[in-house]
Order: C-alpha cells, then structure tokens, then sequence
C-alpha cells in the first residue's frame, strides 16, 4: 500500500501538469499577410511540430464572416488567398513571416509550445481617411455597417483564445501571451502629408488597444518599418514614406517595450512594387522572432 501510495503521489504532477503555450499575435497589411511563394521555401520550413494557427478570415469593412476561423498545425499556405468558414482553413499557395518566425520562436523556447493568432488584410490603413476600399484599423471608424478591421481583429483573438486546448492533448492550455507583431503603415503613407503626420498618435492608440484585450499593459511589440521598392515613373511607391517611418521610429524610441525591424530596407520585391519577394519574408520572420525575443527576456 505505501509503495502504491508513492507510485500516485509521483503521478500526480503529470496528471495536473498544463503545457505552457505561447501566443503571439501577427497583425497588419499585405506584408503581414504574405506573398511569398511555398514553392521556394526550404525543407525546414515545409512541417512545424508543437506549432499552431489560428488565422482569422479576412474581410472588408462591414462585412460579418471577418475573424472566424480554426486552429491547426502550422504549415505553409497562411500568406494572401488564406481563407476559413471558421470548420474549414483553405490554404493557399503563399506564405509570410510566421514560418521562419515560429521556427526561431522555438529554437529560442524549446520547451514551449508556439501559437500564433493572425489576422492582416492587404491595403489597410489606421486613418479612416487612407482606407479607400480596403479597410480600416481605427477602433472608433464606424464605416459600413459599423464592423472595421479592427472588430475582425477583436473576433479573431476572441474565437482563437475560446478554445481552452489549442494542441488537443485533453488538457487545458496555460496561456502565456508572449508580443505583438505589427507590419503595417503604406495603407497610411499613400496619400497626403495630413494622413501620415497622424500615424504615430494612431499606431500607438493601436498597439495599446492590442495589449489590452491581452491584458498586458507592457506586452511587447515589435513592428516592421516600411520600405520602398521604388518601382514605378516617379521612383517612390509610397508618398508619405519616410513620415510614417519617422512616426514607426518615434513610437519605438517612445516604448520602453516596442522594438523595429528595419532589414526590409534591404528586401527585393516579387512581381509588383509593394510585396517582398520569398526571401525577404523568410528573413523577415526571423528578424521578428529576435527582436520579440529580445523584449521578453529584459
């Protein structure tokens, strides 16, 4: 019997053990969402183990089916064309930064679980008035039907965080929110000096609304600073570039908990002037995951 006794006591720890998951949040425009090609990724970003998804469909303003969606074992196919019925993620045949992202992400913590909540919709803008018909991210923007990108972003965190055992392993998840990932800002530089002189007031509002419905004042954030391919007649994509740079910049300087990645200056571009090309999202996940990192542990 006192044998037995022990033989429970000892069992007990992995009875009630609860594996430590991660999440992160990946929010933002097109350069968030992907345009890198799976056919060019390597091997090592083809699988992911103790890795999961949730990505919330996109949608335009005023629309209702915005932010459901399921989670699943990370794989490539989360870039631009992703779709979910909130029963069935329909991949594509793009990726962005969350693969080589979550690939460090777990080298860093090996011993945890990763999960990532996304939701990003190509042109978006925080100014109401930079949205023309891709939609906006200013939580007071009514817009059609009262629904904006930022409502599919609250339903997009609220269905992923409704599931209490993202691995499915039967036992309840130990939630650990762990940053912010923010690319985001051509949708505010495309328009006038008016617009873009507002984006630090309006990304730092944002990125705070963020860390509050993770109810984490200090959260960190990580943001990618814009670039330019200059690819077109006038040899600037963006108008109001460097004022959103400048703006990107000012928050970080201003956030003892934001950081910047600033390699996309360096990226090339697919087949358009605003999209980097496979490479650059596969070094720009990577270059997230250091600078998160680096923010977690100070």
């Amino acid at each position: 019997m006192k044998n037995l006794k022990i033989f429970f006591l000892l069992l007990l720890p992995t009875l009630f053990y609860s594996q430590k998951i991660r999440v992160f949040i990946l929010a933002g425009q097109s350069n968030m969402n992907g345009f890198g090609y799976n056919k060019d990724l390597p091997n090592d970003l083809k699988t992911f183990k103790d890795v999961y998804i949730f990505q919330g469909n996109s949608v335009p303003d005023g629309e209702t089916n915005g932010g459901v969606g399921k989670w699943d074992v990370l794989k490539p196919g989360n870039g631009t064309g992703f779709k979910s019925d909130g029963k069935t993620n329909t991949l594509s045949d793009r990726f962005g930064l969350e693969l080589s992202f979550a690939k460090r992400m777990k080298e860093l913590f090996p011993n945890d679980k990763i999960a990532l909540i996304k939701y990003a919709r190509e042109g978006t803008s925080i100014d109401s008035l930079a949205a023309a018909g891709f939609g906006c991210w200013d939580a007071d923007f009514n817009g059609k039907n009262g629904i904006n990108q930022y409502d599919n972003f609250l339903k997009t965190v609220k269905n992923a965080l409704a599931e209490t055992d993202i691995d499915g392993n039967g036992q309840k998840d130990e939630i650990i929110p762990s940053g912010i990932l923010w690319m985001q800002g051509e949708g505010d530089a495309s328009y006038n000096e008016e617009i873009a002189n507002r984006y630090y007031n309006h990304v730092k509002v944002l990125m705070n609304q963020m860390r509050a419905t993770l109810l984490i004042d200090d959260l960190p954030v990580v943001i990618g600073k814009i670039s330019d391919s200059g690819k077109n007649e006038v040899g600037k994509v963006w108008p109001m570039g460097e004022l959103v740079q400048y703006a990107q910049e000012k928050f970080v300087k201003n956030d003892k908990k934001a950081a910047i990645v600033r390699s996309t200056k360096k990226y090339n571009y697919g087949n358009d002037p605003w999209h980097y090309d496979s490479a650059g999202y596969i070094d720009l996940g990577k270059n997230f995951a250091e600078e998160v990192f680096r923010l977690i542990i100070k």
